[in-house]
């Protein structure tokens, strides 16, 4: 499936009318988050790198012309404009792993108008679905509190792709490793697993499943030890490990049940047989309110595994994001609708201390303190430097999460930090609403160039 027809019709058909009527000068595109979602104090930025990746790739072939053609019921040579159309426009973004706020750009395209549009769809989707899913994790990293987590996603995720991303999203936010075997072999992240109960059950007891393990596998070993009695599990386990003398390294994993009641248990048991070194994983429906719950409850429980709930956001699956043209051929434009007005022209977002943050226009100057986000990452559809780094990108997570206000990053209710205009975008604001308000009432014409504000 080729990346570029991976769109909405709608892109193309805009796209075509756009060249039919010349309309090629630069457009201004900015994707931003409208609301964040129930139960969000904050977002992780995320996605860029695929987009960037997909952008600096971007070209029209002859192929993509022929399915475009069929799904419109044209013939092809009617579309060869779009042959050979590539991106070569610029962005401004802001970088993986930072903290951003409703109303914020994670990223502005300014380009000729058909190419900015039609990378719409595969950009929403790219930083969309990445955004949820790191935030999810990164509320995961808050709520173990140091607690090591462990990313168990991929079986649950929407497809391959999906668990390769959650597995690298895990990662940038503070996750130490993941089951995903193509994830920790490409991107360098730590693999981590144990067996399955199935493993257990082609054995005829528990033991015998653990000996042969440890026969094949040198260790350190994890124990799955709930398959039948958690408690005869655990004995089992602490036979074979005392027999074998691993201990050091080594771990059970709790899967079901009241993992607070079972881990406590579980590690009397452990103490018990002198395994005071071997810890005790947990893993099963696992969120951050699972694992704020039993931090706080003081189950001694050394690492989570974290799975289902995580990979797909499961309380947040998407985002009320959008993409909205702000300026066309210098003009600044917006929408009025209503719950969905957009503010015109390509903006900055200032932070300053506390993560205080402030809209304002592009050019305009820094308040007192603080720091512009988005940087400059392409031009002329080339990036400007090597792809960034997920230690980068984690820098900056753990730096921005250092400076929340503690309301935001709180599991249980918590207050998202809001965003203040300058006075210069609030200026430019209504008088392009004016101008547009005055264009409806007295019809074509008034929106020119000459008449902008």
């Amino acid at each position: 499936m080729s990346s570029a027809t991976t769109t909405d019709l709608y892109e193309v058909t805009m796209a075509m009318s756009y060249l039919r009527e010349g309309m090629r000068a630069p457009a201004t595109f900015s994707l931003f988050v409208r609301d964040l979602p129930p139960g969000r104090g904050f977002l992780v930025a995320a996605g860029l790198e695929p987009a960037l990746d997909y952008l600096s790739r971007f070209r029209i072939t002859s192929a993509d012309v022929h399915d475009f053609a069929r799904a419109l019921h044209r013939r092809p040579e009617e579309l060869a404009p779009l042959l050979d159309l590539r991106f070569d426009g610029e962005v401004r973004a802001i970088p993986e792993g930072r903290l951003v706020f409703a109303g914020e750009p994670l990223l502005e395209v300014t380009a000729p108008l058909p190419q900015a549009q039609l990378v719409e769809t595969y950009l929403l989707t790219q930083v969309c679905h990445q955004t949820a899913v790191a935030s999810k994790a990164a509320r995961c990293v808050i709520a173990a509190q140091g607690r090591p987590l462990v990313d168990f996603s991929l079986r649950r995720t929407h497809g391959p792709q999906a668990g390769f991303q959650a597995a690298r999203l895990g990662t940038l936010v503070g996750f130490s490793g993941t089951s995903n075997v193509a994830a920790a072999t490409q991107l360098g992240i730590p693999a981590s697993g144990t067996m399955a109960h199935s493993y257990i059950e082609a054995f005829a007891c528990e033991e015998d499943a653990f000996r042969a393990f440890a026969r094949a596998h040198p260790g350190p070993l994890t124990f799955l030890v709930d398959t039948y009695d958690t408690e005869g599990g655990v004995r089992a386990a602490a036979r074979v490990l005392t027999d074998l003398r691993r201990g050091p390294g080594c771990a059970i994993r709790l899967d079901s049940g009241d993992l607070d009641a079972l881990a406590h248990r579980s590690r009397a048991l452990l103490d018990e047989a002198g395994l005071e070194d071997v810890r005790i994983i947990a893993s099963g429906g696992l969120d951050e309110y699972a694992i704020d719950a039993l931090v706080r409850g003081g189950a001694p429980i050394d690492v989570f595994a974290v799975g289902t709930r995580v990979g797909v956001a499961t309380d947040a699956p998407y985002l009320d994001a959008a993409y909205k043209l702000v300026e066309y051929d210098g003009r600044p434009v917006m929408k009025l609708s209503s719950a969905k007005v957009t503010a015109p022209a390509p903006k900055q977002v200032f932070r300053r201390a506390g993560c205080t943050d402030v809209l304002g226009l592009r050019g305009e100057v820094p308040p007192s303190g603080a720091t512009p986000l988005l940087r400059t990452v392409m031009r002329g559809g080339c990036r400007k430097g090597p792809p960034d780094s997920l230690t980068a990108a984690r820098a900056r997570f753990e730096a921005d999460l250092a400076e929340m206000p503690p309301a935001a990053h709180r599991i249980q209710r918590p207050e998202a930090p809001v965003p203040t205009t300058s006075p210069q975008l609030k200026s430019l604001t209504v008088g392009v609403r004016r101008r547009l308000e005055a264009a409806i009432v007295t019809g074509p014409g008034t929106g020119a160039r000459d008449r902008r504000a």
